[in-house]
């Protein structure tokens, strides 16, 4: 009996060490969690805020210098995102003329597109139909369809006010 007593110093010591250790972690724990908290903060207080947000462009590209929507379609054109003069993302319309281009709001923001940039037909207008002008460029700027909201990502949609021939 003697033995056991001698022993039991030992056990309280062991489980004083794991509850210190225990309470060392927690409160290691609980500092990371109020930086990341006050990090957060500051950023949304300075009007940072996580991006949530996937742009994306669509149109009809037409043989047509004005964008008549009576023109037939204008296939295979090489159709630009233009913003201030710098090429951001391009695509290729199918057979309907259509084409989609999915923009990283990384890059540019949604101000910008609808202030600063503008989508370019690159491909000879004269490609589609040798009747129509050889020099040139489709162009038009864009303008906000809708926005839909899918669980916390925010999809912007934008499409052409109308193409215009720029000579």
């Amino acid at each position: 009996m003697l033995a056991s007593y001698q022993s039991y110093p030992l056990i309280v010591s062991t489980y004083k060490s794991s509850f210190i250790s225990m309470a060392i972690k927690f409160t290691i724990l609980v500092s990371i969690l109020v930086v990341v908290l006050i990090a957060a903060q500051a950023d949304e207080a300075q009007g940072l805020r996580p991006i949530t947000a996937a742009v994306n462009i669509s149109g009809i590209v037409t043989c047509s210098v004005n964008g008549s929507v009576n023109a037939p379609p204008f296939p295979n054109a090489q159709v630009q995102l233009s913003c201030g003069g710098n090429m951001i993302a391009s695509a290729v319309t199918n057979a309907q003329g259509a084409f989609n281009i999915t923009v990283n709001p990384l890059r540019v923001t949604l101000t910008n597109l609808l202030s600063t940039c503008r989508i370019i037909v690159a491909t000879p207008l004269a490609n589609c139909n040798a009747t129509l002008p050889t020099a040139g460029t489709l162009q038009s700027a864009l303008q906000v369809a809708r926005t839909t909201i899918r669980d916390i990502l925010n999809i912007v949609n934008l499409v052409p006010t109308g193409f215009q021939l720029v000579v």
